[in-house]
């Protein structure tokens, strides 16, 4: 039986260890939008070219997003905190390797790398929180998590800026920043962070899933990368790519049916909670990602403001999200329901877009700023709960796959969506410059203004004008697009069972025996023992009871 004085410390010891998640987290993050600002310099300066300039970026979301359900199932086979070292390992080295990388050939294969690295700490840490603290004690954590999470999706292009333009710092920096922050989260974590070891005996790793399904999310992430700008949609190439990666992920569906351990059991994809909570994740990675990526552009090109100042515009979005996502979370854990909140959420993420669907070039921007700020508000209070809902269904055994499952489809689901919307901007501009010059009488040579190859500072005042004006409108008509994709978020989330989060860690009689070092003889007993040790110590002792001390305040 514990002390008050052994408990304090245990508390005190998992506050220090979260505090090193909640570092390594905010790195991985920062270290994906930090570059945005900086690459158009970066690959200047190592004499790349504009294909080069995608695949910076295209190699790390590749990495990332199809390895994330790979290191979700790797946690639930073997030790939680050896796979997070590793990962702050390997991601440190890639980004040394990115900051000293002397061709644009270089540091796109490191970034991938990084990508790794990045793919699997944050879903790492989301299921080392979940193996620490229960779901109802989880909701305040995951207050946290959304802040971080706003503040380098924001704050890092911010960063990025300023250190490009210092002259003693300079564009290498924005990969060199994250590495002291994460080797004092190495010795935080290495030194506070102890978990049962409740891995199975049985231990295999399906390669062959793992492998499928790297290679068909790949294919098609390649393909909502490229499509619309290397070839049209309708095309040979676009044919050849989505039949190929669903034909890959329909293979990867066939045999992760039956294997004993599949990267992403099936069981758990299929059942209510985490099936509804996965589509609504989807559709908020779309309009969230998918739009908040082109505001920034709106500021520049359609406002004229510079780089800083248009990630300094952004700031409502940042704030509403990390407001709501702390307020949300404590409530959450006082409460123990999560779908009112979900539910509340995607209404004010819809309303958000839908306010910003009626921007323009003139627009106040008291009104951007309160669209920005309901869309943040949104996104704080409806995200992190969708990947509780999923945590709280599913038993620890099964903890990291479920994560790295509904993280995989948000991930997922933003690439599409900035593939998808990112397609309509750009047509919708064509079309604005090009009715615009005809009302003019200005002749467009039958295919428009190239509205890939902006230089607002070198055209003519009518001109730039033009520009400015097509993109504000497209850029509303974009938000209306991501509006839609909102409310087939808020119409699937409404499906959502309404539960209360457990106050244990792992679901009621599925607590597994931890390994044990002393003898390797010593075999945890089987699910029909448990059952009936469970049986007697109820008949003994009366109803059994899991207690787990909550996180202090």
């Amino acid at each position: 039986m514990s002390t008050p004085q052994s408990q304090g410390t245990e508390r005190s010891t998992v506050k220090r260890s979260l505090t090193g998640l909640l570092i390594v987290l905010g790195v991985t993050m920062l270290s994906g939008t930090i570059v945005s600002v900086a690459l158009p310099q970066i690959v200047g300066s190592l004499q790349g070219t504009q294909s080069q300039y995608t695949w910076v970026v295209t190699a790390t979301l590749l990495a990332s997003t199809s390895s994330t359900p790979i290191w979700g199932k790797l946690a639930d086979l073997f030790d939680k905190k050896r796979l997070l070292q590793i990962s702050i390992v390997l991601f440190i080295v890639a980004s040394l390797l990115c900051g000293f990388a002397q061709t644009t050939g270089q540091l796109i294969a490191f970034r991938a790398i990084q990508g790794l690295g990045m793919g699997a700490s944050q879903v790492l840490v989301q299921v080392i929180i979940g193996a620490l603290v229960s779901p109802k004690e989880r909701g305040r954590l995951n207050g946290l998590i959304g802040s971080v999470m706003a503040v380098a999706t924001v704050g890092g292009p911010l960063i990025g800026g300023a250190l490009t333009d210092a002259s003693w710092l300079g564009w290498r920096w924005c990969f060199f920043i994250g590495v002291p922050f994460m080797l004092v989260a190495m010795i935080v974590i290495t030194r506070t962070l102890h978990l049962a070891d409740v891995r199975r005996h049985d231990t295999r790793v399906d390669y062959v899933g793992a492998t499928l399904i790297a290679a068909g999310v790949s294919t098609l992430l390649l393909w909502v990368t490229f499509v619309g700008g290397s070839f049209d949609w309708i095309s040979w190439q676009s044919g050849a790519m989505v039949a190929g990666g669903l034909v890959l992920l329909a293979l990867a569906v066939w045999v992760e049916n039956r294997v004993s351990q599949p990267v992403i059991p099936l069981h758990l994809v299929v059942r209510r909670e985490t099936a509804i909570a996965i589509l609504a994740s989807v559709a908020v990675g779309m309009a969230m990602f998918g739009g908040a990526v082109f505001l920034g552009q709106y500021f520049q090109l359609s406002r004229g403001y510079s780089p800083t100042a248009a990630g300094l515009l952004t700031t409502p979005l940042m704030l509403g999200t990390m407001g709501a996502s702390t307020v949300a979370g404590w409530m959450v854990s006082r409460s123990g329901r999560v779908k009112p909140y979900v539910l509340t959420g995607l209404t004010t993420l819809t309303l958000g877009f839908l306010l910003l669907s009626t921007i323009d070039a003139s627009t106040s921007l008291l009104v951007v700023s309160l669209g920005m700020l309901a869309v943040g508000l949104g996104v704080g209070m409806s995200m992190q709960n969708l990947v509780l809902v999923v945590q709280n269904s599913v038993p620890l055994s099964e903890l990291g796959a479920a994560s790295g499952a509904i993280t995989f489809f948000r991930s997922l689901g933003g690439t599409i969506g900035v593939s998808v919307l990112g397609a309509i901007l750009a047509s919708r501009v064509s079309s604005n410059i090009t009715s615009r010059l005809d009302e003019m009488g200005v002749p467009t040579d039958g295919g428009g203004a190239d509205a890939g190859t902006l230089d607002l500072a070198g055209m003519p005042p009518f001109l730039r004008q033009i520009v400015e004006n097509a993109y504000g409108s497209a850029t509303g008509d974009l938000f209306l697009v991501a509006a839609g994709i909102a409310v087939f978020g808020l119409i699937v989330a409404f499906f959502l069972p309404d539960v209360r989060l457990r106050d244990t860690i792992d679901l009621p009689g599925e607590e597994e025996e931890p390994v044990s070092s002393t003898t390797d003889t010593d075999v945890p007993p089987g699910p029909e023992e448990r059952n009936m040790r469970r049986a007697t110590h109820r008949d003994e002792k009366g109803p059994v009871r899991d207690e787990t001390d909550p996180l202090p305040s």
